[in-house]
């Protein structure tokens, strides 16, 4: 990667997708400007590693959301990338036998009721949490507010159903084999981009930005911050003079949730041929857990957590989780599956230091905070990140089409013209 430029125009801080993102649009707008990272690599919330040789396994975002709408798939297939095209199947695993028949129709009937309660909750104008708006009595109300935490990192009782609506769900959610962090990280590419290089303060009291990092000072006449709601309502970031008041409500009105995945990687194929794509698991005994199954023909199953139960089973520690995982799966596939286990992966994003969670969700009643997280700051400071956009929050093109934004909006400011007044994405 690069060495950081004394004096750029603009500096980039954060280089996932949002950073990224705001690095390739000042490189076709012929802009000066470097991108400083915080950590060893690039990709921010997107990272795949390899759970076994040739096998990618992503840590953070992993589909082709919203993927008719999504720039992510056309950089795929420019790049030779595979993805499957469908749904996620939720075959469900409930009250220790599998689903069926009436209670299968009966699950997806709850899903679809809470959905359109929600849907008239916004029509109207109004907000609350989304555990009030949903029916609370029913056998699937906890498979319902589990999905939530999934959807959102947050529990059903500490997000916006306004900011759950106002997400743009074209229903095409589309994995990618070759690992959506590796697709990410190529738009790193010929960037200036320095990695162990996280900002400490900015200054903008003065004609020039200072930015403090541990490789030195670097002077600038923008900054766009693309780092997430975790570290700036972290205090990971010293401004001065201090964001105002207004923006710094939005950001404590974002903040970021936990959700984590946890890969077993087995010695065969032990589930046979007829094996459901994805399963969730329900009892009365512990909370829902839902599983990949073979993604892609490896032989490696994938599970998920959100919210607040995520938070614990992260603290819990990486063979807890991994234990869990084990056992949940023995309940719905026979004990003997445990002994082909051979190896785990295991994230932890509430402890990953330049992060700090999962991604945002809006408290009940602050869904509009996003549109004002998004807005400029004396003209000087801009702001990106998945937490910015309305439509597309939660997601890495979310996240990188508000890098786009932002980009135009610091190349405009500098060059005396204003960007068109839109709607944040």
């Amino acid at each position: 990667m690069a060495e950081i430029p004394s004096s750029p125009d603009i500096v980039v801080i954060g280089a996932g997708a949002a950073g990224l993102g705001a690095g390739r649009r000042l490189t076709e707008l012929g802009a000066s400007f470097a991108v400083l990272e915080a950590s060893h690599r690039v990709g921010g919330r997107g990272y795949t590693e390899e759970v076994a040789p040739g096998v990618p396994f992503d840590l953070g975002c992993h589909w082709l959301h919203s993927a008719s709408l999504n720039p992510f798939v056309a950089m795929a297939d420019e790049a030779g990338f595979t993805y499957r095209k469908g749904t996620f199947d939720r075959t469900l695993h409930f009250a220790a036998d599998w689903t069926a028949g009436t209670d299968a129709k009966d699950c997806e009937a709850f899903f679809e009721r809470s959905h359109a309660a929600l849907e008239e909750m916004q029509a109207k104008g109004q907000d609350a949490p989304v555990a009030e708006v949903v029916e609370r009595d029913s056998p699937w109300t906890g498979a319902f507010d589990y999905w939530i935490s999934l959807n959102t990192s947050v529990d059903s009782d500490q997000v916006s159903a306004v900011d759950l609506c106002n997400y743009r769900d074209t229903g095409e959610d589309w994995p990618l084999k070759d690992g959506y962090g590796n697709l990410i990280a190529r738009l790193a590419e010929g960037l200036p981009v320095a990695l162990n290089a996280a900002v400490t303060e900015i200054d903008s009291s003065g004609k020039q930005i200072r930015l403090t990092t541990p490789k030195g000072t670097v002077t600038a006449k923008a900054v766009i911050v693309a780092v997430s709601t975790g570290i700036l309502g972290g205090g990971n970031i010293r401004f001065t003079p201090g964001l105002p008041d207004w923006k710094q409500r939005a950001i404590a009105d974002l903040p970021l949730g936990c959700h984590n995945r946890i890969c077993l990687l087995f010695d065969r194929n032990v589930f046979g041929n007829d094996h459901p794509r994805g399963t969730m698991l329900l009892s009365s005994e512990g909370e829902p857990m839902s599983f990949l199954i073979r993604p892609f023909g490896h032989d490696y199953v994938h599970a998920m957590t959100g919210g607040r139960f995520a938070d614990w089973l992260e603290r819990a520690g990486v063979e807890a989780s991994a234990d869990l995982a084990k056992e949940n799966l023995k309940k719905a596939f026979g004990s003997d599956i445990a002994k082909h286990v051979v190896g785990h992966l295991v994230t932890a994003w509430r402890g990953d230091p330049w992060v700090k969670g999962a991604y945002s969700a809006a408290r009940p009643g602050r869904a509009g905070q996003r549109a004002r997280l998004a807005e400029a700051v004396d003209g000087r400071l801009f702001f990106a990140g998945e937490a910015t956009s309305r439509e597309f929050f939660a997601t890495a093109h979310g996240a990188y089409l508000s890098g786009l934004r932002a980009a135009e909006e610091a190349h405009g400011a500098m060059n005396g013209f204003a960007r068109p007044a839109q709607p944040p994405v």
